[in-house]
């Protein structure tokens, strides 16, 4: 296991210096954020990335992420050009040392929160999900909490239309394709690929969403075998759907979970949560029992603490702050150190 934080880069409030001083912390997890979806990142970017870890003592392993153009998802004409770009992004991102791309496959928008500064009663901030509030959202004006929105009014009600009556197996068959298409690349460079599943893990705005369920995995991995297609096993998305049974899933998945993003929430209902400290005991996600289940069952792939609060008076991007993050970084550490030690004792 190697234990990894996400770096939004040289803009990132969070110096690397201060990252290094985390105990355990092996690299970061970036990207080329100024490029637009569908073109080739410039290897001197990816470079000057790696170069910048390098000089803090931190690896740059994983790439999250390469976002997936809209045409490939729609299976539109275009999409063989961008997935032509794709693959060369697999090629450069293995040329720098990059062994793992986390990227995902939701339509329109990815991550889908109602509120970014949910407050505790300690006084720290998260962020929360609320059934009622999304569903108060005016579709035709949307105002999402954390979207950058990258597209006009106009733009998004068009690219919205685009989707129209697409099913669940018309994006999966989709998926599939792109999957198939850029395996070689994979092959070649010796980079893994991390399906992020769908966050929450249900169908938003019309929009079909088929990575959030462990029958989803089974699907895929059956239309897809080779290695290089693999998880980003996200406790926070999975546990969103109360109806994923996530030590489960660790243990089954473990050999194909090449990255997990370890974070904690707590229900209030049935459907709404906020995010909360990493720790078991303070949400409903059993962060023990699936770093067991993981480690028992032979995971050796990246691990990064996911959402933290912001605590202590910082105001830093929510769910990124450096704090909650580090504690998070820190108690993970320990439950992987402690459980492969009482692994290696019973298997002597």
């Amino acid at each position: 296991m190697k234990m990894t934080i996400r770096w939004y880069g040289e803009k990132d409030c969070i110096p690397l210096s201060y990252i290094k001083q985390i105990q355990g912390m092996s690299g970061v997890v970036t990207a080329v954020y100024d490029v637009p979806v569908g073109e080739v990142w410039d290897i001197g970017k990816l470079l000057r990335l790696k170069e910048l870890a390098a000089n803090a003592g931190l690896e740059m392993e994983v790439i999250e992420s390469v976002p997936v153009h809209e045409d490939i998802k729609l299976g539109k004409p275009a999409r063989d050009k961008y997935i032509e770009a794709y693959k060369q992004n697999i090629i450069n991102c293995g040329k720098v040392g990059v062994k793992c791309i986390c990227y995902n496959f939701m339509p329109v928008f990815d991550w889908v929160r109602t509120n970014l500064h949910y407050k505790h009663e300690d006084g720290s901030e998260s962020l929360s999900y609320s059934n009622d509030d999304f569903y108060g959202l005016d579709r035709n004006n949307l105002r999402l909490p954390g979207w950058d929105e990258s597209y006009t009014p106009d733009q998004l009600q068009k690219l919205l239309s685009e989707y129209d009556g697409m099913t669940h197996e018309e994006l999966f068959e989709n998926l599939v394709y792109f999957l198939n298409a850029i395996m070689p690349a994979c092959g070649e460079a010796d980079v893994n690929m991390a399906i992020h599943p769908d966050d929450p893990p249900w169908d938003i705005f019309g929009l079909p969403r088929i990575v959030g369920r462990e029958e989803d995995y089974d699907r895929l991995f059956a239309a897809v075998p080779d290695k290089h297609n693999g998880i980003t096993f996200c406790t926070g998305s999975l546990g969103a759907g109360r109806f994923n049974d996530l030590p489960k899933m660790a243990a089954k998945y473990a050999g194909r979970i090449y990255f997990a993003h370890l974070r904690q929430l707590k229900f209030t209902n049935d459907t709404d949560f906020y995010e909360n400290g990493h720790q078991t005991q303070e949400g409903n996600v059993d962060i023990y029992a699936i770093v067991r289940a993981l480690a028992e069952n032979g995971f050796d792939g990246y691990v990064r603490p996911d959402h933290g609060r912001n605590v202590w008076g910082e105001s830093a991007k929510p769910g990124y702050g450096l704090y909650d993050r580090a504690m998070g970084a820190c108690y993970l550490s320990g439950l992987f150190e402690a459980t492969e030690k009482i692994l290696k004792e019973k298997n002597k």
